[in-house]
């Protein structure tokens, strides 16, 4: 993440004047404009007033941000915008020899902006930054204004600049090179569910003006803290900063502190930052037997097997009372072993306990057996446990277990056929037996996220992209509404005719204008009584991190607030394998996902 800061230009003639001023105050980048008395206003001109020499080539790609001419190539009138048109091609034709693979910002100025979209369509060397102020800025002149009524504050209130950018999106065709750069205002300060939203967007960079900062009680600039509340939400997805400010300000170089602060204190930095965003297709352990590096990020989940260990705590007290502690046995079969973290849980609770356990590992994956077996003549030599290489739907045991305890969940609860796995192996637990876990649900809701639509449009060429459900760590996103509960599965499932498939539809209501982009997927899980696994956004175990939520993608949408998002969503069931399929029906009708699995299905 980078700090800016954008220096006006009055009283400096030279760009590398103000690189020099960058390294010197302590910040990043320089964003500044290619036009500030520095380019003739004649768009016909081509003689500029600095060479391309002032800086050398690195410099021109790393350390400057062009702002284009602020002209209007949208204008009703036909004169200025034909001036305008040629401003603006003559401002991007220098920035694109300036710079090989650099990056242009232009400023909406209001919602008609067809002209500048097929201008960008033309020019996709580099990327474009789109600057967008995030509440109206007409707002700003009703302070100086005495003939403003009411009425005219009402209306400029109800003026929302994101369905600028948003029609200006849907007419560049989504393209994953136009960012948005979205300007901070003094004269209006957003809600939070406007900043919310924003969070959804392809955010580049906030830029925040010097007027923002106060003096503190220490004669220090800082913001407001209702400001640092929704800085630091830009900050927490990876947005760069951007000061804006006049090159002559005299503390700037305590602007530049204050933001690397800011950075600091909200900065989102954990060991899994290079997953964020990123599409992965979920795991099929079923059918496909894992690596050992997948193992081991597993096993470095601080919360999960912990929270396993208790509930096999709190079902070994339940079954066995302290008269009974030395005499009865307990056995517990392990389905799906791994490299033997669950294993290590049941022994840890044993011991703590005080009660006597014989353990039985099924594991189908030959290589995990081979550490398996080797944790048993090292560390498990004096333990009752014995190691069987098979699929837990095959195994015929040499006796029936009190407790089954497995981790077959993936991120949607179901998606690693944790129904059908534990359904096979009901004939391995007695008929008083119980599982660990021994219900979960699965979770839904509508979500805008522009990062995630523009990840799904770059595999499109090679997987059918929009029939496919992902793995992935959310970060870019905008949650539209709160998650409901979509499918329940409770083990062990005694019922006569067992059927897992399901259908649902779930209505959700829009609290902001946005764009529908696709279904976030989440799950809880009980694993005994009160004790609960969850990804739900609004219930997470704290700390966990095995599980990703997931993404089911639609085409993107607009939709409009207070307006009904209606779901329906099926898990299928046939004799070689599982799928879902989804579908938009409300505002209106969208295709049907992944009909019959045919872009992504779970394998038997």
């Amino acid at each position: 993440m980078n700090y800016y800061v954008c220096l006006h230009q009055e009283g400096i003639s030279s760009i590398s004047k103000l690189i020099q001023k960058a390294h010197a105050n302590n910040y990043n980048v320089v964003a500044t404009s290619i036009n500030a008395n520095m380019l003739p206003m004649d768009p016909f001109e081509t003689d500029p007033t600095y060479p391309a020499t002032v800086l050398n080539a690195v410099d021109w790609n790393s350390k400057v941000i062009f702002a284009v001419s602020d002209v209007d190539v949208d204008s009703p009138n036909a004169k200025l915008r034909e001036y305008s048109k040629a401003m603006l091609l003559r401002d991007i034709t220098w920035a694109e020899h300036l710079q090989n693979n650099g990056s242009l910002m232009v400023r909406l100025r209001g919602p008609k902006n067809d002209n500048l979209a097929d201008i960008i369509k033309t020019r996709t060397k580099g990327n474009w930054f789109i600057h967008v102020p995030i509440t109206n800025p007409e707002l700003a002149t009703f302070e100086h204004r005495k003939d403003a009524t009411e009425k005219d504050i009402e209306e400029a209130q109800q003026v929302d600049p994101w369905s600028w950018w948003n029609e200006l999106r849907f007419a560049v065709k989504h393209n994953g090179k136009v960012k948005v750069v979205l300007e901070l205002s003094d004269s209006d300060r957003p809600s939070r569910e406007t900043v919310r939203r924003w969070l959804g967007e392809p955010i580049e960079a906030i830029i925040i003006p010097s007027s923002l900062f106060v003096l503190n009680r220490s004669n220090y600039y800082v913001l407001h803290k209702e400001w640092q509340a929704i800085v630091g939400h830009f900050i927490s997805v990876r947005a760069n900063i951007i000061v804006s400010t006049n090159a002559n300000d005299n503390a700037i170089s305590q602007y530049a502190e204050y933001v690397k602060k800011l950075i600091n204190d909200h900065g989102d930095t954990h060991t899994l930052n290079n997953y964020e965003n990123m599409l992965e297709i979920p795991l099929q352990p079923l059918c496909d037997n894992l690596d050992t590096y997948t193992y081991e990020i597993f096993e470095t989940d601080p919360v999960k097997y912990k929270l396993y260990q208790e509930a096999i705590q709190q079902v070994l007290l339940d079954r066995v009372s302290d008269e009974e502690a030395k005499r009865k046995l307990t056995v517990i079969m392990v389905l799906g072993g791994g490299r033997g973290p669950l294993a290590r849980a049941v022994f840890n609770a044993a011991e703590i306990t005080k009660r006597k356990v014989r353990v039985y590992i099924i594991e189908k994956n030959p290589s995990a057996i081979r550490t398996l077996s080797n944790m048993v003549k090292t560390l498990w030599s004096k333990k009752d446990v014995h190691i069987f290489s098979k699929d837990m739907r095959d195994f015929s045991p040499p006796e029936l277990a009190d407790v089954l305890v497995s981790e077959l969940l993936g991120s949607f609860g179901d998606n690693e056929l944790s129904p059908e796995c534990l359904d096979g192996a009901l004939k391995l637990l007695k008929p008083n037996g119980i599982s660990i876990p021994c219900k979960s649900t699965s979770y839904i809701n509508p979500l805008m996220s522009a990062v995630l639509h523009n990840n799904v449009c770059q595999l499109t060429s090679t997987v059918p992209a929009f029939n496919c459900g992902y793995v992935v760590l959310l970060k870019n996103i905008y949650h539209i509404d709160q998650p409901k509960a979509l499918f329940e599965f409770t083990h062990p499932n005694r019922a006569k005719d067992i059927d897992n498939t399901r259908h649902k539809q779930l209505s959700f209501t829009a609290q902001k204008d946005c764009v529908l982009h696709g279904i976030g997927g989440y799950f809880d899980t009980v694993l005994y009584k009160n004790i609960i696994l969850s990804i739900n956004p609004l219930t997470h175990t704290q700390g966990m991190f095995s599980w990703f939520p997931m993404f089911f993608p639609t085409q993107p949408r607009t939709i409009k607030a207070g307006e009904t998002i209606s779901i329906k969503f099926w898990r299928c069931v046939d004799p070689e394998k599982v799928w879902y399929e989804w579908q938009v029906c409300e505002p209106a009708e969208c295709e049907r996902h992944n009909v019959d699995g045919m872009g992504y299905n779970m394998r038997l």
